[in-house]
């Protein structure tokens, strides 16, 4: 395992790992229960090496050198049980909020967690539900780092795919939360509308039902959340099929050229998972059937890999 930033964070101060002095100064800090604008002050001056001669990058949104220090830093700091990692994760949200505001930055902060518990599988899934909970980062970003190159080596592991539906079952519980949300409302405002003429009845039946009167307006926004939810469980969908679509692509495209049998464990155990995720969420998936056909699942795709969506298709009809 490569080393981290905190392994040479304990080295001496002169080591010339970029990032080391304000390791060494955030664990201080963190020790002496720095507040969370104590701990940014110190980040605030370590240069961006993605702005580094690269005039593509000059307005990049995120420095990965911060991430890199703070995460590991913090996490290390809190590795003695989870209960000191959610600690010093809900003391320093702040922080991981203002570091990850882009999808890139939060990919980052998911390559820090990985790095540094990627010999305890089941840490990295506990702290990247909680990353989700805490809305830290985003369920797109889970998604599009696990299907990323450095994820490859471990592609083939449970815990990569326990921790890919934990963040679909989260993005659809999500949407079921303010589907329902909205629901409710809707009938409690049709129910004040339908009785604004009527009396109170003995039993104060009214005011209780009037407890809850949403307005209008307050519908509409809810109406808004909803459709956002829903544009970004299609994209959450979209980038989990794309990857899947890519990389067993991509296998074929190299077996051909080896003139290999394609057919390899791997490729056999990829297909699987591919049905696996339609069918544990085929509820949901169902919703976003033609855009994916239109879209990914087109007639020039290997037959093997369409036969899986074709399956799904006809167990849905």
């Amino acid at each position: 395992m490569e080393k981290s930033l905190v392994y040479f964070a304990k080295l001496s101060p002169l080591t010339s790992l970029p990032g080391t002095e304000a390791a060494h100064q955030l664990v201080v800090c963190v020790r002496n229960k720095c507040t969370a604008e104590e701990a940014l002050n110190v980040l605030r001056e370590l240069p961006n090496p993605l702005r580094e001669g690269d005039a593509s990058t000059a307005h990049t949104t995120y420095n990965p050198l911060k991430i890199d220090v703070f995460v590991q830093t913090l996490l290390n700091l809190g590795s003695k049980s989870i209960s000191h990692s959610f600690a010093a994760i809900s003391k320093f949200h702040y922080v991981f909020k203002i570091l990850a505001e882009s999808e890139e930055a939060q990919i980052c902060v998911l390559r820090n967690v990985w790095e540094l518990w990627q010999r305890h599988s089941q840490v990295v899934c506990v702290l990247v539900d909680k990353m989700l909970k805490t809305q830290i980062v985003e369920c797109s970003a889970v998604a599009t780092w696990l299907f990323s190159k450095e994820m490859a080596p471990y592609f083939t592991h449970g815990y990569v795919w326990e921790i890919l539906h934990l963040t679909i079952d989260k993005m659809n519980k999500h949407v079921s939360k303010l589907s329902k949300e909205l629901q409710e409302a809707r009938e409690a405002l049709a129910r004040d509308d339908s009785s604004s003429s009527d009396s109170e009845d003995e039993n104060g039946s009214k005011k209780k039902k009037d407890q809850f009167k949403p307005t209008e307006e307050a519908v509409e926004r809810m109406e808004e959340r909803l459709e956002m939810a829903h544009t970004d469980q299609k994209r959450l969908f979209l980038i989990v099929f794309q990857r899947f679509i890519m990389i067993l692509s991509e296998h074929l495209v190299r077996a051909d050229t080896d003139a290999r049998d394609p057919h390899t464990h791997w490729y056999r155990a990829t297909l699987a998972r591919l049905r696996q995720v339609f069918l544990l969420h085929h509820e949901q998936v169902q919703k976003y059937s033609s855009t994916l056909e239109t879209l990914l699942f087109t007639q020039d795709l290997d037959p093997h890999i369409l036969d899986v969506f074709h399956q799904f298709l006809a167990l849905t009809a």
